[in-house]
Parts: C-alpha cells; sequence; structure tokens
C-alpha cells in the first residue's frame, strides 16, 4: 500500500507500552478531501531519539497492533538533532494510497522496535458539507448536554484513576509472575540436575553390578580352575612319587645290574646285545625322568601364580564389597534426598496452580474492566464530538441571526423615515395615487427576512388611506 517495497518493523505492542507524548502531531485537520494529498506535520521532543528505521503510518481508530498500519512513510531523519531541542517535521502522503472510506484514521509515529511515540487526534477523508449542520439546542439544553460533558469527564477522571490502579496491581502481580516463574525454572535446573546426578548413580550401580558380577563369575572361574590344578597337582604329586619309587627301583637294579655285568662280562657274548637294549631302555626313563621333572617344575611354578592370582583376587573381591557398601549407603542417603525434592515440587507445583487461577481471575478483570474503559471512552468522545459539532452549529445560527437582527433594524430605520416623510407632506397621497391592486404583498427588502418586515402591514395601511384622497373622495 505504500511506495517502498520494504515492510516497516511493526510488533504486538499493547497499548500500556506506548508512549504517545514522545511526537507530537500539529495542524491536524477534522476532514481531508480525498483525492488530494495530505501533509502530516508533527513535533519530535527530547524524549526520543530518532532512528533511521522510524515510520509514520495512518491506522484506523481501534487498531490494537502496529500490524494494523493502512499505509506508511518512512520518518525523514532530521539535519540537525542535538539533545534538549525539539524538531519540526512533515511527511506527504500521496492521494493515491490513502483511504477511499469515511471512517476515522489517525497518525502514529512508531519508531524501528514497532513502539508507538506518538499519535494523533482522529480525522476522517471526505469533504465538509451541509448536512454537518445541525440544528441549534435551546440554552436549556445545551446547560444539560454541558453538565452530561462534565459527568461524563469526572467519570472518565475516575476510570483513569482506577485503570491507572489496575494497572498498577497488574505491573506488581507481573513481577510476582515473574518472580515466580524465575523460582520455578531455578527448580526445574535443580531437578534436571538431580535427576541427572540420579541417572549417573544409576549407571554408576549398573555399571558396579555388571562389574561385580564379572568379577564373581571370574573368581568362581578362578576357583573352579584352582581346584582342577589342584586335583592336577595331586595326580602329579602321585605320578613324581611312583617315578620316584620306580627310579629309585631302576637303580637299585642297576647297581644290581652293574655288580651283575662285572660278573657276566666274561659269559656271555649275547648277553652283551641284552645290555645294550638295557642301557638303551635305562637312557630313555631318565629322560623321561627329566621331562617329568621339568613338568613338575613348571606346574609347581604355574601353581605359585595362581596362587598369588588367588590371593590378588580376594583382596579386589574385598575392595569391591567395601566400595559396594559405600555406594549403596550414598545411594540411599540420594533417594532420600531425591524423595524430599519430589515432595518439595509437588507443594512448588500446586503453588504454581494455584498462582496460575489467581493470575486467569485477574486477567478475566482486567479484560472486562479494559472493555469497560474502552467503552466509556468511545461515548466520551462521541459526546465530545456532538458537542463540538452543536457549538459549531450554535455559533453559525448566532452569526445569521445577528445578521437578521441588522437587517430588522435597518427596514425599522428606512420605515420610520417613510412616515416622517408621509407626514411632513399631506399632500403627497394626492398627487401620487397607488390603487390597492398594485401593492406588492411582500417588501423587497424583506424578501430575504426568515418572517417577513415586521412594519410592512402599518406602512401599507398609511399607503391605502393616503391613495383615498382628501375629505374622502375616493381614489383619484
Amino acid at each position: 500500500m505504500d511506495e517502498t517495497l520494504d515492510e516497516p518493523p511493526t510488533s504486538a505492542v499493547f497499548l500500556d507500552n506506548c508512549h504517545f507524548s514522545q511526537v507530537i502531531f500539529n495542524n491536524v485537520e477534522k476532514f481531508y478531501v480525498p483525492g488530494g494529498d495530505v501533509t502530516c506535520y508533527y513535533t519530535l521532543t527530547q524524549h526520543i531519539t530518532p532512528r533511521r528505521k522510524d515510520w509514520v503510518g495512518i491506522f484506523r481508530v481501534g487498531w490494537k497492533t502496529t500490524r494494523e498500519y493502512y499505509t506508511f512513510m518512512w520518518a525523514p531523519f532530521p539535519s540537525d538533532l542535538s539533545g534538549d531541542s525539539v524538531v519540526q517535521q512533515q511527511i506527504q502522503f500521496r492521494a493515491y494510497y490513502l483511504p477511499k472510506d469515511d471512517e476515522y484514521y489517525q497518525f502514529c509515529y512508531v519508531d524501528e522496535e514497532g513502539v508507538v511515540r506518538g499519535a494523533s487526534v482522529p480525522f476522517q477523508f471526505r469533504a465538509e458539507t451541509e448536512d454537518d449542520i445541525l440544528v441549534v439546542t435551546t440554552q436549556g439544553e445545551v446547560e444539560e448536554i454541558e453538565q452530561q460533558n462534565k459527568d461524563l469527564l469526572k467519570e472518565n477522571k475516575e476510570l483513569k484513576e482506577s485503570c491507572l490502579c489496575l494497572q498498577k496491581q497488574n505491573l506488581g502481580l507481573q513481577e510476582e509472575l515473574r518472580l515466580a516463574q524465575e523460582k520455578m525454572k531455578e527448580l526445574e535446573g535443580e531437578v534436571c540436575f538431580l535427576q541427572t546426578g540420579n541417572l549417573e548413580l544409576r549407571r554408576a550401580q549398573e555399571l558396579q553390578a555388571g562389574e561385580m558380577s564379572s568379577a564373581q563369575m571370574n573368581l568362581a572361574s578362578i576357583r573352579e580352575q584352582n581346584i582342577k590344578l589342584g586335583k592336577e597337582n595331586q595326580e602329579l604329586q602321585k605320578g613324581l612319587e611312583s617315578l620316584r619309587s620306580s627310579c629309585e627301583k631302576l637303580e637299585l637294579e642297576g647297581n644290581f645290574l652293574k655288580e651283575e655285568n662285572k660278573r657276566l662280562t666274561e659269559q656271555n657274548g649275547c648277553r652283551e646285545r641284552e645290555l645294550q637294549q638295557f642301557k638303551e631302555h635305562n637312557q630313555e626313563v631318565s629322560s623321561e625322568k627329566e621331562q617329568l621333572e621339568s613338568r613338575l617344575k613348571t606346574t609347581l611354578d604355574h601353581m605359585d601364580q595362581l596362587q598369588s592370582q588367588v590371593l590378588n583376587q580376594e583382596k579386589e573381591m574385598e575392595n569391591l564389597v567395601r566400595m559396594d557398601h559405600d555406594k549403596t549407603e550414598q545411594l540411599e542417603h540420594l533417594k532420600e534426598e531425591n524423595r524430599q525434592l519430589r515432595v518439595t515440587l509437588t507443594e512448588q507445583k500446586e503453588q504454581e496452580v494455584k498462582l496460575e487461577q489467581c493470575l486467569e481471575d485477574l486477567k478475566v478483570t482486567e479484560a472486562s474492566m479494559a472493555l469497560h474503559l474502552q467503552h466509556k471512552q468511545h461515548q466520551n468522545h462521541n459526546l465530545a464530538k456532538e458537542l463540538e459539532e452543536k457549538n459549531h452549529l450554535f455559533q453559525i445560527l448566532q452569526r445569521k441571526k445577528d445578521e437578521i437582527e441588522e437587517k430588522n433594524l435597518r427596514l425599522k430605520q428606512e420605515n420610520n423615515e417613510l412616515l416622517m416623510r408621509l407626514s411632513e407632506s399631506p399632500d403627497y397621497s394626492a398627487q401620487v395615487a397607488v390603487p390597492s391592486a398594485q401593492v406588492p404583498t411582500r417588501s423587497p427588502e424583506s424578501a430575504d427576512l426568515l418572517f417577513g418586515n415586521p412594519y410592512y402591514r402599518e406602512l401599507l395601511g398609511i399607503l391605502c388611506r393616503g391613495s383615498q384622497g382628501p375629505r374622502g373622495m375616493g381614489p383619484i
């Protein structure tokens, strides 16, 4: 709707947050003729700092937010701007972009944040016609209207005071609501922190339980392995004892065979072959003995390692059991704190519900009071407008009345002069014959009067008597 392509900065701003006195609109007409450009004059006070994105818009009366503008123009940035001085500015709206209806509109100055800084008096886009003139009322009616206007002004003042009180109460309640919301946010943060701590503790407990179960399983497997190794050790010890006994037997037999070999070396040549076989068998037995001794040694070393591992595992199990006990006590303490916090959170939620109910009641009351105030302001505006129009009409009729009185006074003077002339010349009626049929029914001087010339009938009688001539001889 404007010449520019950029949209102005707007926002859903309540009327309580606006500052209408920072920009003052000057020379605002009651009516603007449709089809012509409109120049808007305004003054920037020292309470406002103009910026590049400020704009002036035309709004229909009754707007709620700055998004409801009909058309707008960017406000020119002042060339010479000082902090303590006022600046006169003007903007021209093209006729093509102006409204075409006869609704009431007003100028509004909006800054780049979408906040209204000034508003003008309402006006219309229509020509001022004679239909706007009303019939004048009597003095009593005017006094009654003035009394009603005084009563309405008094009632408007009381409503404004009550509105200020309600606004103060609303600010207090908003502050309480903000504090309650901040406290609620803090409590929610604490609850979230405690919940995360509780989750971490649960995870740690689950990990600890898994570690304990894995440690118990490892301990059970180690115990089973230890039992198996003990059985193997016993079997190896039995085998070692049997090997030792067999070795002793073999040594005894070797000694015996050595002695017998000495005796039999001289005997039979075929016995050497048996002796050689027996030596080979002895070597095999010796190698087997060495293998068994090395295997027994490694087994004993492995047993020592397993025993040291079992001792270490038992120590770790004792430490884990001790840590589990401590963690269990800490978890119980945290559960108790969590329960207390849940009770506190439940109480806070109940208080929040009560506060929300109170805020809803206050909002309903505030809305009803705002509607009542808006209705009263509209009635006051209509009555003020009607009184202004009646005063204007009264002035117009008073001027017409003064003009009529001047005309009546002038006609009265002319009639008096005419009567004086007729009384001074008695033969005037004989020389000038004026038939009664030619007497005008209405004097030209009284044609413009509302009720005619009041002296015209008296003048007509004198003229008729003069037309009869002297001594009653009838008309000439």
